[in-house]
């Protein structure tokens, strides 16, 4: 395996005493609409961690971690596999893509990562089959013609949405484990594909689209292949991790997407298919509630999201670009411009409560470097009146008014910023501010994507909000 510049000794031991913890095991969790750099923070914890555990989503999430002058993309396999001897499960929760996880374990591989008894997959993890991908996009296509193309979701197109729905029905899902019985799967997939086909058939004549059925036995053949490259990688991973728990070994939980985008608690219809926050923690992976004694929320400087959905904050104009251009702000996953606007505080307050955060994360702030002023929104307001809490209603929210407190600047760029002390003024102002308002410490901040870029500080006890 081809050896990352490890993790400056200091850093290390300032990692691991930035904030008190009732237990060994952590996670980390995104505050908006993801993007917000989990990756990066996975990756500078992992050394403390035995076991990296993914628990939600698909590929239609993207990590990115930047390694010296190398830069990893990972969908499915969490980000602990660039560190040697460390086993990264991906979870029951997860629904996997089995031609996009060989891909992404053959890209790793030609780039001298061992892939081997470090990842471990969930007999439990539901399949993504090319029907799922064809529903999507379908399903997108026949609402846009119905009631208009700005009702749609928007969403990666990756079969997410579809796999969790067939996970849910149950007689039509199908999980990592039936690749072990190929008999057994040949004969549910043949039924399977009889329902999609009639209901695709259907959904496609609503779109105005052509459709094509779905050949079983082709399926069954390409999967059945997908299954033995996996066969080594796949297990019960619950049982992995109580017997790992019960060795003394520390578990670090990798979310994917962000809170604001979660099923239950984001800002529904516009989120994905499942529970992305910390809060699907047990249910994705099978270890017991109060198993996590540190979460730690990861946010940026700013706010951006991807697909439709209200945004209270969103700039939509020359201020908006320059924020895309300075964060490349377009998707790892899809390559699509994000959406981006100023920070906004009420969503990150919100997420680290539903999330029970103990301290944050600050990304991207380099990208904030250059404005003569800066807001950030502290609260919301409706029909003249304040909003408490954080609207249930996407059709509430999307009525709010943003709250602003207008902050100075920082001229100068930061990316070259070792040390906390050593930001501007008005740079750690705006952290300070973000402590004053979430009620949490910002323990980390982040000034580039290299692991180098990193100022970890000395968690402190949190501010009143």
């Amino acid at each position: 395996m081809a050896s990352p510049r490890p993790v400056p000794l200091q850093w290390e031991l300032q990692i691991m005493s930035t904030a008190p913890t009732t237990g060994p095991h952590a996670a980390v969790s995104g505050l908006q609409w993801g993007d917000e750099g989990k990756g990066k923070v996975v990756d500078l914890l992992t050394r403390r961690y035995d076991y990296i555990v993914r628990y939600n989503g698909g590929a239609n999430a993207g990590h990115s971690v930047v390694i010296g002058d190398q830069r990893y993309a990972l969908h499915l396999i969490p980000s602990g596999i660039l560190h040697e001897g460390k086993i990264n499960v991906i979870g029951n929760g997860v629904v996997v893509d089995p031609a996009q996880l060989i891909s992404e374990m053959d890209t790793l591989a030609q780039r001298g990562i061992d892939i081997g008894d470090n990842l471990r997959l969930s007999t439990r993890a539901h399949l993504v089959l090319p029907y799922h991908k064809l529903q999507d996009a379908l399903m997108e296509a026949a609402v846009s013609a119905s009631r208009g193309e700005h009702k749609a979701i928007g969403t990666t197109g990756r079969g997410i949405g579809p796999a969790y729905a067939d996970k849910m029905h149950r007689s039509t899902g199908l999980r990592a484990g039936d690749l072990l019985d190929p008999e057994r799967f040949a004969d549910k997939l043949k039924h399977v594909v009889a329902l999609k086909n009639a209901m695709l058939g259907a959904t496609a004549d609503l779109a105005g689209a052509e459709f094509e059925p779905i050949d079983a036995d082709e399926l069954t053949e390409a999967y059945l292949g997908y299954g033995e490259v996996l066969a080594s990688h796949i297990c019960d991973t619950q049982h992995l991790l109580h017997t790992g728990m019960a060795d003394g070994k520390k578990l670090l939980f990798e979310g994917a997407n962000g809170c604001m985008l979660d099923i239950d608690h984001g800002t529904y219809p516009y989120v994905t298919s499942s529970n992305c926050g910390a809060v699907g923690i047990y249910a994705g992976s099978g270890v017991p509630g109060g198993t996590v004694g540190r979460t730690v929320g990861i946010m940026k400087a700013y706010t951006t999201r991807v697909g439709a959905g209200p945004f209270a904050t969103e700039l939509d104009d020359e201020v908006g670009q320059r924020i895309r251009d300075r964060g490349n702000e377009y998707g790892t996953t899809t390559g699509r411009p994000r959406r981006c606007g100023w920070l906004d505080l009420a969503v990150v307050k919100y997420t680290a409560a539903v999330n029970g955060v103990t301290e944050l994360s600050l990304m991207l702030l380099d990208v904030l470097a250059g404005f003569d002023t800066l807001k950030v929104c502290v609260g919301y307001e409706l029909d003249g009146k304040a909003v408490e809490g954080f609207p249930s209603s996407s059709v509430e929210y999307e009525r709010v008014t943003p709250v602003y407190e207008q902050v100075p600047g920082f001229a100068d760029e930061v990316t070259d910023c070792e040390d906390y002390d050593h930001l501007p003024g008005a740079a750690k102002q705006y952290v300070e501010l973000i402590e004053q308002h979430v009620g949490l410490p910002v323990s980390i901040v982040s000034v580039g994507p290299a692991r180098n870029q990193t100022m970890i500080r000395e968690a402190h006890a949190p501010v009143s909000a």
